[in-house]
């Protein structure tokens, strides 16, 4: 895998920019992982015997994480931030890591992915530590299901967990569900009843060639487009009149059959592969080690942390980050070139090693 250590400023780019593309995009989404660990091992992410985990002092520390974010909010514009792992419930030191943002941002909406285990005994903590939202990565309402594909027989807590951070004003809460061909995509419209009775935000993902093992095919993935006819042989799909304002998710309101004029609900699609969105891509990513990733599918990363440890100033760490970004490519290549090759090559890293 390619690794930049940082690149001379562009010419002609004023270092006082946010975190501008050569494509006309502006990053104001950071999704920071706190970890690369996790206590599931989803059949889509990493292998059952999980990972060669990273060293503990590889790992940002909590005073690095903080003074990253300031750097991003302060001198790069980012309006949002995601946290994400890896599981992030995962990290001791998780809830003085989000006050200590919060303390520095007021304003700034931090949400949080996670597979939710141990959520409902941390939910209230994490709300009055100041973060905003949840998305919880839930791809069965079936317990044996989920075991295959979670190889964890843990259904019961990630409910529980749901349920806490909805309790705990933790929302909009959004699930995130990666359908499989042949496992769990007949559950697509039960996933969907479940959610909307509930207030919550389902949202579909197509399974992305982030596995660590390698077997990610286009054929064998469930594509948007039968995503939207799973849901549609028992609900009504119209498109969500919002903007989409950058997001991942393409929306799509929930009516009954019996009474298409009452909306139940709303449901996401993010079809990365399918149907990408790269052209107006607002997202900018940065590793457990301070890796910052332009792309989730890049090959190509650039370092911040040995200038996070080293005599540098935020001028220089910011400086590092716009010329990272600068170069953020137009797409991620599972579309095709103009020649109509693919030009597509999988990352070595998984999606736990990356952070979504």
């Amino acid at each position: 895998m390619g690794t930049h250590l940082g690149m001379p400023s562009v010419a002609g780019r004023s270092a006082t920019t946010g975190l501008l593309d050569t494509h006309g995009r502006q990053a104001t989404d950071m999704r920071l992982s706190l970890t690369d660990k996790c206590n599931l091992r989803c059949t889509y992410c990493m292998p059952a015997e999980g990972l060669n985990w990273l060293q503990k002092d590889a790992v940002l520390s909590r005073k690095e994480i903080v003074r990253l974010v300031r750097i991003g909010v302060d001198d790069l514009g980012i309006r949002e931030l995601r946290l994400t792992g890896g599981e992030p419930l995962v990290r001791a030191d998780l809830l003085d890591i989000i006050r200590d943002i919060r303390a520095n941002h007021p304003e700034l909406p931090i949400s949080m992915t996670t597979n939710a285990l141990g959520l409902d005994r941390r939910a209230v903590q994490l709300k009055e530590a100041g973060l905003t939202r949840i998305n919880v990565s839930m791809d069965s309402l079936h317990p044996e299901t989920f075991a295959q594909l979670t190889r964890r027989p843990f259904l019961d807590r990630v409910l529980k967990g749901i349920e806490a951070a909805a309790a705990a004003g933790l929302g909009l809460v959004k699930i995130n569900a990666v359908l499989m061909r042949g496992i769990n995509d007949h559950e697509a419209p039960d996933l969907v009843e479940w959610a909307v009775a509930r207030g919550f935000e389902l949202r579909f993902i197509e399974q992305m060639p982030l596995d660590a093992d390698h077997g990610w095919t286009k054929e064998g993935m469930v594509t948007a487009a039968e995503m939207r006819a799973l849901v549609e042989t028992r609900f009504v799909l119209t498109p969500d009149p919002r903007n989409r304002d950058g997001a991942p998710a393409e929306r799509w309101e929930v009516r009954s059959k019996e009474a298409p004029d009452v909306v139940l609900g709303t449901v996401g699609i993010i079809a990365s592969v399918t149907e990408p969105f790269c052209a107006d891509c607002r997202r900018t990513r940065v590793t457990a080690e301070g890796k910052i990733m332009s792309c989730l599918f890049s090959r190509e990363e650039t370092d911040l942390r040995d200038l996070l440890r080293s005599e540098a100033g935020d001028d220089a760490v910011a400086q590092r980050w716009r010329d990272a970004m600068w170069l953020k490519p137009r797409a991620h290549g599972m579309d095709h070139t103009g020649l109509g090759a693919a030009d597509f090559v999988q990352p070595d890293r998984s999606m736990s090693a990356i952070g979504g």
